[in-house]
């Protein structure tokens, strides 16, 4: 196999983009979902953490931001899932892309570009940056063998390898990981130089250890790059694989898939002339399964063209159902237009971004959902509006002054033995309220929307604890007294919803907003950039106070009931 001298990556061109600072532009993307199936909760997770991120930075008035998606179109998967399917990959890949648009849409993801690979501006791209490879000397040609596994459109290594037998008791190969079968395949290739990229793999990871995240990801590709590195096959045989771009020059030859998809992040900002714009402010949102695939050969091929990596890659693990993994063959592939029926467009988000945590595998149960549900939106949250906004509690339909007399303020609430009505419980409240939006802002910025949402539940708690504990159903309104301690009780109780519905805006953003339009808060009103808690509380002036409430528009959150025997729909459905 001949290979062309070894020549050292080239310096990389920042882009003026790349700044960090307030007012920036920012590219938040999902992966491109493969078109050979419909779309199931797993795709969904990806896009809603991603929307989630994406809504709080707009809300946060960070700078201009896109939101991109779509589907991989490209490949050996598509062109067999065609042919059993008695279709073409241009009818297979058209129907199944618009069903992934119709999915998100649905889900409220607010992507501002949805790519399709097929598309005349993407194949441009993807041969402009094959070009930039082939002008660098990061390619050359050569015969390649090896275990290829065409689910996963990769060769892999013989100790990624399992012995297992086929549905007919053969002997076969299958990948560890997924368990899918492998086929020796050898053929004549390009081959992309990864080997070169190893030490400025490593240099970028030590210099910028956010990079990926959260931390376990980032040691485990530390540790891939311990190892060897061999060089990558990118193209294959054109007589296997017609359904794919072209090599430039060698109509012999169609690009990897891979590479073809993974440049729909560049080509999405205008690659390859507008898009110093945007790039490398970039923050790709991914599963573990092609973890290795954008941290590791993405970023050594846009070194090899000359770019630098993208600022972030933000990593999730998987959803299994009742312990299993998600498949075909058990029947158990959960549809997210059936969850979405079942447990409403915001249930299912709040589930989904609550119950998911990046480092580990999530389970999923029908039960789960709705226990959850029920139990944070539509008790705690919803209960506390209603009964904060009842006309027997508050019959003159406002939002009510606070009394400084009645809570006076403290300087330290760790030392606070109670004053008067007031107890040491409602101090520590006031506290945790406070200081809630920067924590909410902090674990956004760390890929840790699941704690941000536990933190907003706990707080909720304390303010149903806090109304329990003082029972203003019980207050005099006769007596003056008594009327200005119910009336700061309410406003005290309004105060922490509104936090609440600003803060949960990213993730539920109809019940948000039905929340927030109770509570009278404007639309202008709604951004998180200066959002203060119980200004009277610091004897400043409220905008609130005295304020109409807007229209009683019924329950929040209606309880969902409790799930019955229902046939997950799955991906063997006639597409």
């Amino acid at each position: 196999m001949l290979r062309p001298p070894r020549r050292l990556p080239r310096p990389l061109r920042r882009a003026a983009s790349a700044a960090p600072g307030p007012g920036r532009r920012l590219l938040l993307s999902t992966p491109i979902f493969y078109a050979n199936g419909p779309p199931h909760i797993g795709h969904l997770y990806s896009a809603l953490l991603a929307d989630a991120l994406h809504r709080h930075r707009g809300l946060r008035g960070a700078g201009p931001g896109r939101l991109s998606t779509g589907t991989d179109e490209h490949g050996l998967k598509i062109q067999q899932a065609a042919a059993a399917a008695g279709t073409s990959p241009p009818e297979l890949c058209q129907r199944v892309s618009g069903l992934f648009r119709q999915a998100l849409t649905q889900a409220a993801v607010s992507f501002t570009d949805f790519i399709r690979t097929s598309e005349p501006h993407h194949q441009r791209a993807v041969r402009h940056f094959w070009g930039a490879l082939q002008d660098g000397g990061a390619l050359y040609k050569g015969c390649y063998e090896g275990w290829y596994c065409t689910p996963e459109e990769c060769f892999l290594p013989e100790s990624q390898l399992a012995e297992r037998r086929d549905a007919q008791g053969r002997p076969c190969k299958v990948s560890l990981d997924t368990g899918h079968q492998v086929h020796w395949t050898k053929e004549e290739n390009y081959m992309f130089r990864l080997s070169a990229f190893r030490d400025p793999l490593r240099d970028w990871l030590r210099d910028n250890p956010g990079a990926i995240a959260p931390d376990p990801f980032y040691q485990r590709v530390l540790r891939w790059l311990e190892e060897d590195l061999p060089d990558l096959s990118i193209s294959r045989e054109r007589s296997r694989l017609q359904w794919g771009i072209p090599v430039p020059s060698d109509p012999t030859q169609t690009i990897y898939v891979w590479v073809d998809a993974l440049v729909n992040y560049l080509s999405v900002v205008g690659y390859p002339e507008t898009h110093g714009e945007w790039w490398p402010a970039a923050h790709h949102i991914v599963g573990k399964d092609i973890l290795k695939f954008h941290a590791v050969y993405w970023p050594a091929l846009l070194m090899a063209a000359g770019l630098p990596p993208p600022e972030r890659i933000f990593v999730h693990s998987h959803w299994t159902v009742r312990g299993q993994k998600m498949s075909k063959s058990l029947g158990n592939v959960i549809d997210p237009a059936a969850c979405i029926g079942q447990y409403t467009l915001d249930g299912f988000r709040y589930f989904l971004l609550r119950q998911g945590v990046p480092e580990r595998d999530c389970d999923y149960y029908d039960e789960k959902v709705v226990k959850l549900v029920n139990s944070e939106l539509a008790d705690a949250l919803g209960g506390l509006l209603n009964r904060s906004t009842a006309l027997s509690i508050n019959p003159s339909n406002t939002y009510p002054c606070f009394s400084e007399s009645c809570f006076p303020k403290v300087l330290d609430y760790r030392e606070a033995k109670g004053l008067g009505r007031v107890s040491a419980e409602d101090y520590e409240l006031v506290a945790s309220v406070a200081s809630l939006p920067l924590q909410v802002a902090s674990y956004f910025e760390g890929f840790q929307i699941y704690k941000a949402l536990e933190c907003i539940a706990l707080c909720v708690r304390q303010t149903n604890g806090f109304f329990q504990r003082h029972k203003p159903w019980k207050l005099d309104r006769r007596d003056p007294a008594e009327q200005l301690w119910l009336d700061t009780i309410i406003h005290v109780t309004l105060e922490c919803l509104r936090v609440y519905g600003m803060l949960l805006q990213p993730v539920i953003p109809h019940t948000a907003d039905r929340l927030l339009s109770r509570l009278a808060v404007e639309p202008e009103e709604r951004g998180l950039s200066n959002l203060t808690f119980l200004p009277r509380y610091d004897g400043k002036p409220c905008p609130f106070e005295g304020r109409e409430l807007g229209p009683d528009t019924g329950v929040l959150f209606h309880r969902l009931e409790k799930p019955r025997q229902r046939q997950h729909q799955t991906e063997t459905k006639k597409l």
